[in-house]
């Protein structure tokens, strides 16, 4: 149905774009604010400019969604979708850090197909097909098989009170990243509590869950894609013996949090 090494070097491509870019090469770079606290950068729009262009001509029939252009509801009559996060992680790009990746996604009938990560700054690339498993650097990678939830590893700068049980582990800014770090086994839980958006997922969720990990809503739900309201209440990728645990320990924070859609 699609080139997957034609799709690659478009991400690859995407990469190299965003890394020409980018200050902690030595790049100097325009950066403002969509909104408070919500930086974008020149960097994010040719980058999705770039995309937009190759891969609606890699897949004419697919629809379109991605953070930096408007979104055509008309996407959700389609069966196929690309997701796309030109580039996840742009507080990190802006500062010159590294933890930014563009995130590429196709999504077939509500779920992720194919998931690839470019993270040039880190000298990583993720890429998973749906049926046949994740790789990292073209190396299969096995997620977190953790059995205990105490003493879990978790992406985060601090930990709140009630969660000093677990260990925190480096935090990249780009939730994509943070997600295939369980998928690599360099971590063994995220969870989010806040609502977000299914281009910075689709394509780490389906890393995540082919290298072996347990990926559901804050609720424990399946996850879908393609809605016409592209958010969700939370996240939570984990070892998949520790997922209900986690659940439990979120429950009432995601109920109570949930109902804050701001």
């Amino acid at each position: 149905m699609i080139d997957r090494d034609r799709l690659l070097e478009i991400v690859r491509e995407a990469g190299r774009i965003a890394y020409a870019r980018w200050p902690g090469a030595g790049h100097a770079l325009a950066s403002w604010d969509k909104s408070p606290n919500n930086p974008v950068s020149e960097a994010d729009l040719a980058v999705d400019r770039f995309l937009r262009r190759e891969l609606g001509a890699l897949l004419p029939s697919a629809a379109w969604l991605s953070e930096e252009t408007a979104d055509d509801k008309a996407r959700t009559a389609s069966g196929l979708i690309w997701l796309v996060d030109p580039i996840d992680g742009t507080r990190d790009f802006v500062a010159g850090r590294r933890g930014w990746a563009v995130s590429v996604a196709l999504v077939s009938s509500g779920r992720p197909l194919i998931g690839m990560l470019a993270a040039p700054a880190r000298d990583e690339e993720w890429v998973a097909v749906a049926g046949q498993g994740a790789t990292c650097n073209d190396a299969p990678i096995r997620a977190s098989t953790r059995a205990e939830f105490s003493g879990a590893r978790v992406p985060v700068h601090t930990l709140p009170r009630e969660d000093r049980d677990l260990v925190a582990v480096e935090q990249p800014n780009s939730i994509a990243l943070r997600i295939a770090m369980v998928a690599d086994n360099r971590a063994d839980l995220v969870a989010t509590m806040r609502w977000g958006y299914e281009w910075d997922i689709a394509a780490a969720t389906l890393i995540a869950r082919e290298a072996g990990a347990e990926v559901t809503d804050a609720f424990g739900a399946p996850l879908a894609y393609n809605k016409h309201d592209p958010r969700a209440f939370g996240l939570l990728v984990c070892s998949p013996h520790i997922h209900a645990a986690a659940v439990a320990r979120l429950a009432e924070r995601a109920a109570r949090l949930s109902q804050d859609k701001a």
